[in-house]
């Protein structure tokens, strides 16, 4: 039962849009729904931390509507460039959006789901999810939330009880349906929908639509809309390096234009600065490459441009795509004092401080994680020496913006790297043995507290 009403502020401004920009769709039947992970924290941030799990299962298991929000499960249209390709066979093949609300800070929230049945996109798949995917994502949303990127949130993982036959795991496999929080499923792909079907109305609506509901503007002018999302998406990509993370798929059909990323599939954490550091074992070329991420995302921005430009001049598209590096530098300066634990001086100090760390991370090989956690708060002692001379004296001028009295700076580095996740489902795949997921949740969000404000 919903308790909270001061806090659950359900919406439905999706049917704003009209029945062409989405499919109503009925959710599987799955065989049984055995609850496996909720996240209580983000739950009551939309205020429904207080399902009983009965409740919840019926919610987030057999889509029961909620209260006051859609009336049914919609699966998006849209389009888009898969490593460059044009795709105009996309659209929601294994998720719909099935619920809107605002969060506790007003912000208008989808509830969006992954493995949860076929629908008129799903194409020659089974619109189904393997709980270990499932088990994956709770562990890159966690991790990237703990390290300030901004993220989707994993709320809820059930397992549905199916076998399914996968190329890239061992088969048969156990399923699950996973219900992701996002600040809007509204993606890049979506506006590329709109122009290739030459639908100028659609894109007028689709722009007033995001700026209003997403961007709290009153306007519908595109070219706004475009420096808006040149600013976010910059955002992304800078914390992205700092966090060493690599997406692994950063095609224009997941890149979301409030900036947040989501849909985790062959994520990694770099386990060293190496700019060639792949996720995803099918990108050969290294077009989604660790050091090619902002590269990567300022080409799919420069994908919604394209779109966009049916509907206005070029000029102010232009004039926006261009202050993508000029803001992009300063979020990756940012990001990486954040993670030193250090506050900002000037933005000249500051950029040769950032720079200085890059080289020596990329030439040393000494671990993300573990540097970070040797340096936070400025602090980097003399065992680092060269070629981190240079960085330890530019930091000894720096002021801590937090110290290390939290518990976590007495332990060990927490990492998120591919041999521990193996680890991870280890158990869960041999034992059903769910423990060591739920402590490494636990020391993540240990590490989050540690270098949260």
């Amino acid at each position: 039962m919903l308790t909270r009403p001061q806090v659950y502020r359900p919406e439905a401004t999706l049917l704003d849009l009209g029945d062409g920009f989405f499919d109503p769709v009925a959710p599987a039947d799955f065989p049984e729904t055995r609850l496996r992970f909720r996240n209580d924290r983000a739950a009551a941030q939309i205020g429904v931390d207080t399902l009983t799990d009965d409740e919840w299962t019926r919610h987030f298991g057999r889509f029961e509507p909620l209260p006051g929000t859609l009336p049914q499960p919609f699966a998006l249209r849209y389009h888009g460039h898969q490593f460059r390709n044009y795709n105009p066979d996309l659209g929601d093949g294994r998720g719909f959006t099935f619920a809107q609300m605002r969060d506790d800070q007003g912000r208008l929230m989808d509830l969006g789901t992954k493995g949860s049945g076929q629908t008129p996109w799903s194409r020659a798949g089974d619109g189904r999810l393997t709980l270990k995917g499932g088990v994956r994502e709770i562990l890159a949303t966690e991790m990237l939330e703990a390290l300030n990127v901004p993220t989707s949130r994993t709320l809820s993982l059930i397992e549905t009880g199916e076998h399914l036959h996968r190329g890239d795991e061992p088969s048969p496999t156990r399923s699950a349906v996973l219900v992701r929080l996002n600040h809007s499923h509204v993606r890049i792909g979506s506006f590329q929908r709109l122009a290739y079907e030459r639908d100028e109305a659609g894109l007028r609506k689709l722009v007033g639509y995001t700026l209003r509901n997403l961007y709290d503007e009153d306007s519908d002018d595109p070219a706004r809309l475009l420096d808006l999302v040149v600013a976010r998406t910059a955002r992304l990509a800078a914390r992205y390096m700092a966090a060493g993370f690599v997406h692994g798929v950063l095609n224009s059909d997941n890149i979301n234009v409030t900036g947040e990323s989501f849909d985790y599939g062959p994520w990694r954490f770099a386990p060293t600065w190496d700019p060639a550091f792949t996720a995803a074992y099918f990108d050969h070329q290294g077009l989604y490459a660790f050091g090619r991420q902002p590269e990567a995302i300022h080409w799919d921005v420069m994908q919604l441009a394209v779109a966009l430009r049916q509907i206005v001049e070029s000029e102010p598209l232009v004039a926006a795509l261009d202050q993508f590096g000029p803001r992009y530098q300063p979020e990756v300066t940012q990001a990486i004092l954040w993670r030193l634990g250090v506050r900002p001086r000037d933005p000249d100090t500051d950029r040769d401080l950032v720079q200085a760390t890059e080289r020596a991370l990329r030439t040393s090989g000494v671990g993300i994680d573990r540097f970070f956690f040797d340096a936070f708060g400025g602090n980097l002692s003399e065992t680092y020496a060269e070629p981190w001379t240079e960085v330890r004296t530019a930091l000894a001028g720096y002021e801590p913006r937090k110290d290390r009295s939290h518990a976590y700076w007495s332990g060990e580095p927490c990492s998120m790297l591919i041999d521990e996740v193996e680890a991870i489902w280890a158990p869960i795949a041999e034992h059903d043995d769910w423990t060591l997921l739920h402590a490494k949740v636990a020391a993540i969000r240990n590490l989050g507290d540690a270098l949260a404000e």
